[in-house]
């Protein structure tokens, strides 16, 4: 029991500590969920054996009430009807279509892009979109949407490119990316006039684990295995606070609110996600209901795709699409009003 609850409340510190300076921190916050569950279950077992050890994981769990309204709600706190002029965002990461349930990338691509127009979003971020060549891709949105602006930054390698998009109704200002130091990820931003108010969107994809459920299970029973993932892990804890930090710069400089999307590749219980989360409002929190998982894989343990907004606006609607299967990420919708 005291080992669990020192567990528990260690996940609870994790937002505390830089994962560049101490990095095992992420680990327990990672494990907030699981943590909470076990002590649950170690609080009821005291109490049927009318054991005075209940104290124990009841005082870990106290704090949860505090937290656990980041994974999961009840109820939406936001009147849940949209106004007319109300705006809806979209981002989600489209794992580069190579879902296996279709036959090739460009039926998978396909598939999303006819999923993306039914969803009739004023602005739709995407992240690990592919294409065969970088001189196809603004051709391929252009012609699935003729009415957006079309912003775009993609790698290009020799098994074609991936990168992220922005699609907007509104038109650009502005737009820029922020380069991550060693790393194949980014953030794109652009700057709208919404309702005669300029705004800079943020689409951001920070640091991949890049670790496959085959390697982790080889962890496990190789030495070897094992020391090449907790240096992958640690790699990508480490990488993503310093991604946060020059968001973050580019934040301080921007003139106009920002409104930020994407896969931070982090829970809520994280620093990415508290820095992140700074002055602004998470769509889940204030309009939410159930359990918010963005990641198909160990659902419903791991929401990592967010849309944070200005605190001045009125989040009316969040909804995750869990339905969809064209990526190993489900699409996060929201709308709300300046």
């Amino acid at each position: 029991m005291l080992i669990a609850a020192v567990l528990l409340v260690l996940s609870y510190t994790s937002t505390l500590f830089n994962p560049a300076k101490v990095w095992v921190m992420t680990i327990f916050g990672l494990g907030f969920l699981p943590l909470l569950l076990l002590n649950t279950v170690l609080l009821f077992w005291a109490l049927i054996r009318r054991s005075k050890a209940f104290i124990i994981p009841l005082v870990a769990i106290i704090p949860a009430i505090l937290i656990f309204g980041r994974y999961y709600r009840s109820s939406p706190k936001s009147d849940t009807s949209p106004d007319k002029g109300a705006v809806k965002i979209v981002t989600y990461n489209v794992g580069r279509f190579s879902s296996k349930g279709y036959s090739s990338r460009e039926e998978c691509a396909s598939a999303v892009m006819d999923y993306l127009k039914g969803l009739d979003a004023d602005v739709i971020c995407l992240q690990e979109f592919y294409m065969d060549d970088d001189q196809s891709v603004k051709p391929f949105l252009k012609k699935n949407f003729p009415k957006y602006d079309v912003e775009y930054f993609v790698y290009p390698t020799d098994n074609g490119c991936y990168g992220n998009v922005t699609l907007s109704r509104w038109r650009l200002k502005n737009k820029g990316k922020i380069d991550f130091k060693e790393s194949a990820n980014l953030a794109i931003y652009c700057d709208y006039e919404i309702n005669d108010t300029k705004y800079r969107i943020y689409n951001c994809h920070l640091q991949s684990y890049n670790i496959s459920l085959t390697r982790l299970a080889k962890s496990f029973k190789n030495r070897s295995e094992r020391k090449k993932t907790e240096n992958k892990i640690r790699h990508s804890i480490t990488m993503r606070p310093r991604q946060v930090g020059q968001i973050m710069e580019n934040i301080e400089e921007c003139p106009y609110p920002s409104i930020l999307t994407g896969d931070f590749n982090d829970t809520p219980l994280s620093y990415t996600y508290n820095r992140l989360l700074r002055g602004r409002k998470d769509s889940f929190v204030e309009a939410g209901s159930g359990f918010a998982a963005t990641f198909s894989m160990f659902r419903p343990l791991l929401r990592i795709d967010y849309i944070l907004v200005p605190e001045e606006c009125e989040v009316k609607t969040h909804d995750v699409d869990d339905g969809t299967s064209f990526s190993d990420h489900y699409p996060v919708i929201s709308t709300f009003d300046f």
